[in-house]
């Protein structure tokens, strides 16, 4: 997309929905799929999520001409235990998995306590966190593991073995938003690199290594035949091979070493697995869960923490809906002209 965000424009979310739904129609995607990649993107843009929201519309449309990805796939869902339900996303996007899971597996954390879901052969799309906050919504614990392409190298390794491997974390609040955070198992998530390349800044010191190995703060280097590094060193890349056997190996799915698009030029949809876990805190605490949560939180702000996850996003959300979402006006015609090319 454009390589700045400094002339801005506004435009509410409906209106973005709507443009961004018929790109994607236009690139072989079946109505319902075009709805949920679109709800989804504009929700990350109006929610200030810039590196998962149309920044991405380059890369998922070239996922989708190459035929990495089918836009019309139907996935399917099996009912494999009382807690247990496993899908295949058919070559498909995850939007489409999640959104056929998502009542019967609340079903199930309601009936049993606790559920899960594995899914294989589906490309996960954006960012993590809008796949669990509504579970939270809905009064769940929400925990998502997901493995991506080979982008990071093992801690104390020579070669990109990991994803960025993100893990997201949902809990419900009384009275107030849920509490959200997804995070990379990466020093710094891959989106945030190409952003940083795009404006031409340079990234902090331990992000990752260049083709030879060599430590480099230039988003260029590591995109360009290096590597990103693990957050913490091995904390990092335990969290990472965890997040591979969850999403990968539990799943069904590729690991992120398997994944191979290099027929597929400029794709950019990661075909890995995912598992979502659901759980009623309300079977799990013996007492009131919500309070105790309120506890934990007033006792963060009084450590000197102002500002919880999510905060931040939910801030940007109230003030997108009220005066519509700040967009860069290139990024935006470009946008139009795809709608209707």
């Amino acid at each position: 997309m454009a390589a700045d965000r400094q002339v801005s424009t506004h435009i509410a979310y409906d209106e973005l929905v709507a443009l961004l739904r018929q790109v994607f129609l236009r690139h072989g995607c079946s109505e319902t799929v075009a709805s949920l990649l679109a709800q989804n993107m504009a929700g990350a843009e109006r929610d200030g999520a810039h590196s998962h929201g149309i920044f991405r519309i380059k890369g998922n449309l070239a996922s989708l001409d190459t035929g990495w990805v089918d836009g019309k796939a139907m996935p399917m869902l099996e009912d494999v235990a009382p807690g247990m339900q496993r899908a295949d996303g058919r070559n498909g996007f995850s939007l489409p998995v999640l959104e056929l899971a998502r009542e019967p597996l609340m079903a199930k954390a309601r009936a049993n306590g606790i559920a899960m879901l594995s899914v294989r052969k589906a490309h996960h799309f954006s960012a993590v966190w809008p796949d669990i906050e509504p579970f939270a919504r809905e009064g769940f614990l929400a925990l998502a593991m997901i493995n991506s392409m080979a982008s990071v190298v093992p801690h104390g390794g020579h070669r990109k073995v990991y994803g960025t491997n993100p893990f997201g974390f949902a809990a419900p609040r009384e009275g107030s938003d849920p509490l959200v955070f997804d995070q990379a198992s990466s020093a710094m998530a891959n989106g945030d690199v190409q952003i940083a390349r795009r404006e031409g800044r340079q990234l902090p010191p331990g992000t990752g290594v260049d083709r030879h190995g060599n430590p480099t703060t230039d988003p260029n280097a590591i995109l360009d035949g290096g590597a990103l590094l693990p957050f913490g060193g091995h904390k990092g890349s335990s969290i990472a091979m965890m997040m591979e056997i969850m999403g990968a190996a539990l799943a069904g799915g590729d690991y992120s070493f398997e994944m191979d698009w290099s027929a597929y030029p400029g794709a950019a949809t990661p075909h890995g697995g995912q598992t979502y876990i659901l759980i009623d805190p309300q079977r799990g605490a013996v007492n009131s869960f919500a309070d105790r949560l309120e506890l934990l939180i007033a006792e963060i702000h009084d450590a000197g923490q102002s500002r919880l996850p999510g905060d931040r996003r939910y801030a940007t959300r109230r003030k997108s809906l009220a005066n519509g979402i700040a967009v860069d006006e290139a990024a935006l015609e470009e946008i139009r002209a795809l709608a209707v090319a």
